[in-house]
């Protein structure tokens, strides 16, 4: 089920009667409930496979209630490594089986030996990547004495399959979301309206920004041999924006609905395209997925605590392994290996902390400085993003080299540039609001507050009005496929 879909706009109401008015006073239906409400969420897209997150939701309650009741070292990594293993290939199976087939074949090809391989029609289930991260922390935490085991099913199973952030995130750890599924929860009308503010920002990025800037970029992309190296420029723009409006708008949805719930969701995009690095952009960029990636990979290897090759390699781990969980294609390893670059020479030089706070805080503009760092920033994360949204290293390659020719001097050329340029006053009043509203969880938690009642509903009803007119054809979230 799509947030921006007529079936979403029917199921959360009666949802939300529902919980409040019908199993408020009993937690246990309420948990029920929600369990319920998120296999018909998910269901809704394809019902046969509920039966994985099932699956993993009783080898993980399981094997985190064996891990708490065992002692024997060797017995405790068995269980983890069972709950890995059983997680990591459902996932490897589903996403990496083709691929790795694929280039099991290649490479034996290479040197003259020919194999026979069948690849299979594989249908990737929804939510797959982030699911499976979530249920692992819970045992890795377990395992790490950090977390003790959920005694009720009912509640453990909401934690795994809970509807707002199933499919696409936030990763939430079960150190911060599964206690909330214990404790009784009431009713709270500001809490309810700043998530319904939450949400309408949401649908604004995704409805006006990503999906109008998806038509632009998917044409330019699609016919890119054709087009001139500055208007591959002006595709590679727009699906910059499409991107961090398609994911952060389902995030701030995913976090708004769940307020409306009683739930407090982890913040996953903190502005990250006003950063004066690249490593103050990952601190803000898709947080839950980085931050997984950090506790449970990074840190386990070493992190930065070791020599210079070390550093090295654990950067270039963390990142293209990121890049690979992203899809099964040489792009995003590509796209990961690039990002650990851009991150290097900040680590090394031990400069990787030293934009720790909001820029320009306490100042309505950024200065000079600032300004062109955001720039830097903002460029080289284009250019990673051409290798993200390319279809093979082929055409990230003949993208790059067209861009690089001397028809970037050339005025932009491609069809409906008159709509485009109203795409690109959209895209201005986004940055704009999303500025002003730097500091706070999202862009319009506290714009407005200090206004006239009246003049701040018109600002809202303003945006949703800008919902209606600017709406572009409607598109699937880009992280689906992940």
């Amino acid at each position: 089920m799509l947030f921006n879909s007529i079936d979403f706009a029917v199921f959360l109401p009666i949802v939300f009667l529902l919980y409040w008015f019908v199993t408020n006073d009993n937690l246990k239906l309420q948990n029920l409930l929600i369990v319920l409400a998120s296999y018909l969420f998910y269901g809704w897209w394809d019902w046969r496979f509920l039966s994985l997150i099932l699956f993993s939701t009783v080898v993980d309650y399981t094997i985190g209630k064996s891990l708490y009741r065992e002692n024997n070292l060797h017995r405790r990594k068995l269980l983890l490594w069972t709950s890995i293993c059983v997680n990591l290939g459902f996932l490897g199976f589903f996403k990496y089986y083709n691929f790795f087939l694929d280039n099991f074949i290649s490479a034996f090809s290479f040197f003259g030996y020919k194999i026979n391989g069948n690849t299979l029609n594989i249908i990737l289930p929804v939510g797959i990547s982030f699911y499976t991260f979530q249920t692992l922390s819970y045992t890795i935490d377990i395992y790490r004495n950090k977390l003790k085991p959920s005694d009720n099913f009912i509640a453990f199973s909401a934690f795994v399959s809970f509807f707002p952030q199933l499919v696409a995130g936030p990763i939430e750890r079960a150190t911060h979301l599964l206690p909330q599924f214990n404790r009784k929860r009431t009713f709270d009308y500001a809490i309810a309206v700043d998530g319904l503010r939450q949400i309408l920002w949401g649908f604004f990025k995704k409805i006006v920004i990503a999906d109008n800037c998806a038509e632009y970029a998917n044409q330019i992309f699609n016919n890119s041999a054709e087009l001139s190296g500055s208007t591959l420029v002006v595709g590679a723009i727009f699906f910059t924006f499409q991107i961090y409006g398609d994911f952060s708008g389902y995030s701030d949805i995913a976090i708004g609905t769940s307020r409306l719930f009683g739930f407090d969701l982890m913040q996953n995009f903190n502005f990250p395209y006003f950063s004066r690095d690249m490593a103050e952009f990952w601190r803000r960029w898709h947080i839950s997925l980085s931050t997984w990636f950090r506790d449970y990979l990074y840190i386990p290897l070493g992190g930065s605590r070791g020599g210079t090759l070390m550093k090295i390699q654990n950067t270039f781990i963390i990142f293209i392994v990121s890049g690979f969980w992203h899809g099964a294609n040489w792009t995003f390893i590509a796209w990961g290996a690039l990002n650990a670059l851009y991150f290097l020479p900040l680590l090394l030089s031990k400069n990787n902390r030293r934009n720790l706070d909001t820029v320009a805080e306490g100042r309505f503009l950024p200065n000079i400085k600032e300004l062109c760092q955001i720039l830097t920033t903002f460029l080289l994360t284009v250019f990673a993003w051409i290798f993200f949204r390319a279809e093979n290293i082929s055409h990230a390659y003949h993208y790059i080299k067209e861009i690089l020719s001397l028809s970037f001097f050339e005025i932009p050329k491609f069809d409906h540039m008159s709509r485009a340029f109203l795409v690109c006053l959209m895209i201005l009043f986004f940055i704009s609001i999303e500025w002003l509203g730097r500091t706070n969880q999202y862009a319009l938690e506290k714009i407005g507050f200090k206004w006239n009642k009246n003049l701040r509903i018109l600002f809202y009803f303003g945006i949703i009005l800008l919902i209606f007119l600017f709406s572009g054809s409607e598109q699937e979230f880009i992280y689906f496929q992940f």
